[in-house]
Formats: structure tokens, C-alpha cells, sequence
């Protein structure tokens, strides 16, 4: 693995500034369109509704992309139209120009996340799989978190050029990935033996024999599930209850996803050594245990609102709660589609999984925020409760799909004198 050590540092510092990139701006983009610009909430909304939506354009050609061409030349096609979107959404002025830079900046971010995914298990073997997409989870979370820190610093709403600013410097952050993991040679597609005991590939287009693997097909029905149930509640549903029900200080709040992102930082290299042992599906579902426990804590901070000291150690405790479940999905859920792709398809599987991320990560929060603006916290914190331990269902019912390699599981190998001795006796 060392000929591949380079290039995989490489794309993780990629992961970083695309990471970093997404946290400098994607938390003033309301702001921005709101107040900045004077257009109005409902403008806002669409630019947000746009940037969502060309994920779903751009997503089934990434996959096609990456598997004919390579995901170097589609990572450089999204940078591009990352850095332009970014530096037109900083110069525009009139809701139809800001439509269109968000169109080109979502479509450009979201082309990124499967060419950089497919990276990593291209520069990987399947030993090193697990490690390399905690990391990768890791510096995610660090680049974000640094990245929405520096960009608050930027940000003031009475100079329109300080936003303009911003939106130029993550423009200049594009084009850095770009020259960094842009340029770095991808090592041939094949560059591993196929898991063993895994179905021969299926014959046929890559939307077609995706479509056709059962196995794929449950993994992108737990991701949605997963996906919304956690990361579509993060940012909307939960701080939506934490501030309107609860009660929780914007500052406090604040505190709390701070302790969500310094859980994940000290945990994660801990959980991927202790999962490295164990079945992933066994991970995805002590991830939904964790998670149940995350929104029993926040039915507690529901219930003891009226104590403030008492509902804001709640309220951190649901943020930490939910990093201790990233934790354990961050080393599962990547080396598990990997494993499942054929070489050839691995774009189109990655593509695929993304899709079902965008899609769930656009959902959640519409009815995260309906639930609970509706004055239905209890609903919403029983809706959530059932979703996670449905999480849990599934990720066991999924084990009778994989095969012990790509579950994660030990076999020992017993000698052929052995098993002859065995099947004498019997």
C-alpha cells in the first residue's frame, strides 16, 4: 500500500477543503439571500430548493462519468463548476442570477463527494478500506466545523462585501481541490481480487444492474432511512425543537454542535479500530441503538424544559449522542457499497448512494420543521424514535444479504485434514 500512501493523503486533503469549503458558506447562504441581498425569505428558500435539485440532475450522469472516464476528470469537472457557481452566487444580485449560480455551485459540490468516495477505494485495498473513510469522515467534520468558525468571523450583514468575499475565497478553495487531488493518478480500476463469496457481476447498464442487486437496493433503503432519521434532523428538526420547545440559547446551541463534532474527532479512530472486529451490520444497528438513546434525551429535555441547567445538558447530550452513532456508521457504510460494486460500476454504485443521501438529507428536514413548528414535538420525537429503531430492523435483516467479506467477518480458515476428520465422524 505504500506506492498508494501519496495519492490517498492526496484525496483526503481534498476531502479537508471540500469539507472546509461547505462550512465557510453553506451556513450564510440564507442570511446572504435574505437579509443581504433584501430578497426575502421566500427567495432564499428557492436558492436552497435549487441547490437540492441539482443533485438530482447532475447525480445518474457523475456515476456514468465516473465509470467510463475515471473520477479524476469528473472531480475536475465539479470543482469547476463549484468555484463558478460560488463566485457567481457572491456577485449576484437578482434572484433569477442567484437561481442559477446556486444551480451550478450544488451541482458542482455534489459531483465532488462520489469522484472523492471512489477515490479512496481506488487507493485502498479492502484491508485499509474501513480506516480510510473514517478519516475521511473525520476531516469532514474538522473541515466543516473550521470552516463555518473562520467563516463567522467574515460575515457581517450590513457589507454586502464581506459576503461577496466569502463566496470568492470558497471559489479559490475549489480550485485548490482541484490542483491538489485533481492531478493526483488514480491507480488502475482493478486493483483487487472480488470479495469472496460475492455474486458474479451482472451483465448490463450501470442504472440497470444497480437496480438489480437486492443487496444494493437494501443498503440504499437503510442509507435513506439513516440519512433522514440523523443528518436531516441535525440542523433543522432538532435545533428547531432544541430553540422553539426547549428553549435552547442560539449560543447554547451552538455549544452543542460543537460537542457533536468533538465527539466524532476523539472517538472516531477509537470506534474504527473496535468495529474493524466486528460485523458492519452489527455497527449500523448499535448505531441506531445509540441513536434511540439520543432522542430519549431530548424527549427528557422536552419534559424538564422549565430547568434550564437541566434541559441544556439534555440537549448536549442528544448532539453527542448523535456523533457517537457517526462514529460507528463513518467506517460501515462506504467500504460496504464499495464491496458491493462491481470495478467497472464503482461510480454508478457511489453515485447511487449519494442520490439516496440528497434525497433523504432534503426530506428530513421539511418534516423535521413541520412536526415540530406545528407545535407536535411529542409526534416528532415518537416519529424519529420508530424510524431509528426501524434503523436497527433493517440493518440486522441486511446481514442475510452480504457475504461474510463484505459484512466484515472473520472466517477462520480450517485446515482440509481437519474437515475430513469432521465429515468421518459424522
Amino acid at each position: 500500500m505504500k506506492e498508494w500512501g501519496g495519492r490517498l493523503r492526496r484525496v483526503q486533503i481534498g476531502n479537508a477543503l471540500s469539507a472546509f469549503g461547505s462550512g465557510f458558506t453553506l451556513p450564510y447562504m440564507f442570511v446572504y439571500v435574505d437579509q443581504v441581498r433584501g430578497l426575502g425569505t421566500a427567495a432564499a428558500g428557492a436558492v436552497f430548493t435549487v441547490f437540492a435539485l441539482a443533485a438530482l440532475a447532475v447525480l445518474p450522469f457523475t456515476g456514468r462519468g465516473i465509470d467510463r472516464y475515471g473520477p479524476r476528470p469528473v472531480l475536475l469537472a465539479g470543482t469547476a463548476m463549484a468555484a463558478a457557481g460560488a463566485f457567481a452566487f457572491g456577485q449576484a444580485a437578482s434572484t433569477p442570477a442567484l437561481l442559477v449560480s446556486s444551480f451550478l455551485f450544488g451541482a458542482g459540490v455534489t459531483t465532488c463527494q462520489p469522484a472523492l468516495a471512489t477515490m479512496i477505494v481506488r487507493c485502498t485495498g479492502r484491508a485499509e478500506r474501513s480506516r480510510a473513510f473514517a478519516l475521511q469522515f473525520t476531516l469532514v467534520n474538522l473541515g466543516m466545523g473550521i470552516g463555518a468558525l473562520v467563516g463567522g468571523q467574515i460575515v457581517d450583514t450590513a457589507d454586502p462585501a464581506s459576503l461577496t468575499r466569502l463566496f470568492t475565497i470558497e471559489a479559490l478553495t475549489f480550485l485548490g481541490l482541484a490542483a491538489v487531488t485533481g492531478t493526483a493518478r488514480m491507480p488502475a480500476e482493478a486493483v483487487e481480487p472480488a470479495a469472496p463469496g460475492a455474486p458474479a457481476a451482472r451483465p448490463g447498464g450501470g442504472l440497470r444492474a444497480l437496480v438489480a442487486d437486492k443487496a444494493m437496493l437494501r443498503l440504499c433503503l437503510l442509507a435513506g432511512l439513516i440519512f433522514f432519521t440523523c443528518y436531516g434532523q441535525f440542523e433543522s428538526g432538532v435545533a428547531a425543537f432544541a430553540t422553539d420547545t426547549v428553549g435552547t440559547a442560539p449560543s447554547t446551541l451552538g455549544l452543542a454542535i460543537g460537542a457533536n463534532a468533538l465527539t466524532i474527532v476523539l472517538l472516531q479512530m477509537f470506534v474504527v479500530r473496535m468495529t474493524e472486529r466486528r460485523r458492519r451490520t452489527t455497527a449500523m444497528a448499535a448505531a441506531g441503538l445509540v441513536w434511540l438513546g439520543a432522542w430519549a434525551m431530548a424527549l427528557v429535555a422536552g419534559v424538564v424544559r422549565s430547568d434550564a441547567v437541566a434541559a441544556t445538558v439534555a440537549i448536549v447530550a442528544v448532539y453527542a449522542l448523535f456523533g457517537v452513532g457517526e462514529s460507528l456508521l463513518a467506517p460501515t457504510m462506504g467500504p460496504i457499497v464499495a464491496d458491493l460494486a462491481p470495478a467497472r460500476l464503482l461510480g454508478t454504485y457511489n453515485a447511487g448512494y449519494a442520490l439516496v443521501k440528497q434525497i433523504a438529507v432534503a426530506v428530513g428536514p421539511a418534516v423535521g420543521v413541520l412536526l415540530v413548528g406545528s407545535g407536535t414535538w411529542p409526534l416528532y420525537l415518537a416519529s424519529m424514535a420508530l424510524c431509528t429503531l426501524l434503523i436497527v430492523a433493517l440493518a440486522v435483516r441486511l446481514r442475510g444479504h452480504l457475504t461474510p467479506a463484505q459484512d466484515n467477518v472473520r472466517v477462520l480458515a480450517v485446515p482440509q485434514r481437519e474437515i475430513r476428520e469432521l465429515q468421518t465422524a459424522a
